[in-house]
């Protein structure tokens, strides 16, 4: 099962036998104050370095979050859809709770973009897969139900199946739909990745769509994040994560790794010409610092 998704004139294909697709996580104020001022200031300049940084270190869609108190998100979410775009090809997911904001950043958005997210309450079902549906877009689809995070794999499966069965009444087929299986923090829960595991392994063999996870949660509160961000991903991989919002960045040559051992990388050429490049980027931005 292939998930389309297109930009002006690239087109990025997710699914179970393609190399995992990274959804760089960088345009999100929240934790960045020096992009949640320059989204208050509006600069946008700012935005453009973080969407060209991230592509240039292997980002293949860019998610897209205005999230700020101090601004009017539906008035400054296609300013900074605009502003990516000037700069980029790539295809985006617009990320937001609120219709309104989806739907100002859909409107300006080029292609078939990836809405970031509906879950299973019945409240987000009956707003947010109108959008998607009216749109063409393709949706991740949280597994949460009305009762919240399922602290279970068979619940988080339940609220999968919730999402994927109604967006199929509205005429949304199931290759538009990416489940997150969600995952928390290990540091307060040690079993918690285990039960994301599973979810994983539960929800590929319901359903067979692509699934993808917010992989940077699972070592909130840690050291060395970026050790336990890398180990989990490539078991989440391995069990049918197929794209993640994450840091191409620091993530990036660990994502090629895992591609390579899973047989995605023939003649490791892809491993190999991101290697090359990214050696070239850390000297350019070593020598910027020095």
């Amino acid at each position: 099962m292939h998930t389309i998704l297109k930009s002006n004139s690239k087109i990025v294909t997710i699914g179970h036998d393609k190399p995992f697709v990274i959804i760089g996580e960088k345009i999100n104020p929240t934790g960045i104050k020096k992009l949640g001022q320059a989204l208050v200031d509006q600069n946008f300049e700012y935005v453009q370095h973080l969407a060209k940084r991230q592509v240039a270190w292997g980002a293949d869609v860019l998610d897209v979050n205005v999230g700020h108190p101090q601004i009017d998100e539906a008035a400054v979410m296609p300013n900074v859809v605009q502003a990516i775009l000037d700069v980029v090809d790539v295809p985006l997911c617009i990320d937001s709770n609120e219709p309104k904001i989806l739907e100002a950043g859909l409107k300006v958005t080029p292609g078939k973009p990836l809405v970031n997210s509906v879950n299973g309450e019945d409240k987000q079902l009956a707003t947010v897969l109108p959008i998607v549906k009216d749109r063409g877009a393709a949706v991740i689809g949280m597994a949460i139900g009305n009762e919240g995070i399922p602290p279970t794999a068979e619940g988080r499966l339940a609220a999968a199946g919730k999402i994927i069965e109604h967006a199929a009444k509205m005429g949304i087929p199931a290759e538009d739909i990416i489940i997150d299986p969600l995952v928390m923090t290990v540091g307060h829960n040690s079993q918690a990745a285990l039960v994301t595991l599973k979810s994983i392994e539960l929800i590929k063999k319901e359903y067979g769509v692509n699934m993808s996870l917010g992989a940077s949660n699972v070592s909130f509160g840690l050291p060395d994040r970026h050790s336990v961000n890398a180990a989990f991903l490539a078991l989440a991989i391995q069990a049918g994560v197929t794209c993640s919002i994450t840091d191409a960045i620091k993530l990036g040559n660990s994502i090629k790794a895992i591609d390579l051992l899973l047989g995605k990388d023939p003649n490791s050429m892809r491993y190999l010409k991101y290697f090359r490049a990214t050696e070239k980027l850390r000297a350019d931005e070593a020598a910027v610092k020095a």
